[in-house]
């Protein structure tokens, strides 16, 4: 048994029974959240999706980090895709009484792991143009160069500003990161849900400075401003399962 399953008493429900399809590592992570108008990101969901408020507001994340480690079960990790830099925006959404995440988009530095998540997960994955440097501080910077899609661009850096906590049940900081499934819909409108498996978040308080970003803009929404909301984590690894399907539909 992997390691990452031997430790379950955190998750909100148990294990799916089936076996995990995909381990990766999420590393040099900034959640970067800004507080926004629950109705205007309502509008944008699925029919079939509820969506998530902490104490009657929605969020809006960006989420950068270097995707390593990548290898699907039973086998090695494969370049170009077992290593890339990948940028998400993501707001937290309800279905059949499990919470999860709802990406609006997700940009990756591996065409052949953008068309796989396409492919095998329904996800709106888009190749961009990425570069990033690491240290005490993190400098990210990404330039969507996918074919036929919106531009969006994000620069921005970001540091840890104290030590390693683990958030507490009921925190926003909790609400914000301990999320245990994905939720994706097809070109018919079906949903699906994807399951993942890792340790409690190792956070810590962070800051961070963006000089561009226009990833997270929807109608009716305008990430303006600093984040509401900066945590970091450095690293944590983590077991994926391929998704299910849980509804929706023409």
């Amino acid at each position: 048994m992997h390691p990452i399953l031997s430790h379950v008493e955190h998750r909100p429900w148990p294990l799916p029974e089936r076996a995990w399809f995909m381990h990766m590592s999420w590393e040099h992570l900034a959640f970067l959240h800004w507080r926004v108008d629950a109705e205007a990101v309502r509008r944008q969901l699925p029919k079939g999706l509820e969506l998530d408020c902490f104490d009657g507001d929605a969020w809006l994340g960006v989420v950068p980090f270097l995707m390593n480690r990548v290898r699907a079960h039973g086998l090695p990790g494969i370049p170009p895709t077992n290593r890339f830099l990948e940028l998400n925006v993501r707001t937290y959404v309800v279905c059949n009484g499990r919470p999860g995440v709802w990406f609006f988009s997700l940009d990756a530095a591996s065409r052949l792991a953008v068309w796989g998540a396409r492919t095998l997960f329904h996800l709106p994955y888009f190749s961009a143009a990425m570069t990033a440097t690491w240290g005490d501080r993190v400098s990210y910077e990404s330039r969507r160069t996918h074919r036929g899609a919106r531009a969006g661009e994000f620069k921005a850096e970001y540091e840890p500003t104290g030590d390693v906590f683990r958030s507490d049940s009921g925190s926003l900081e909790h609400w914000l990161s301990e999320r245990y499934c994905l939720y994706s819909a097809d070109a018919k409108g079906r949903l699906w849900r994807g399951e993942v498996q890792h340790e409690p978040w190792p956070l810590q308080p962070a800051k961070a400075v963006i000089h561009r970003n226009t990833l997270g803009d929807l109608p009716g929404v305008a990430l303006d401003g600093e984040p509401d909301s900066v945590l970091f984590a450095r690293r944590i690894d983590v077991l994926g399962w391929g998704v299910e399907a849980c509804g929706g539909g023409a």
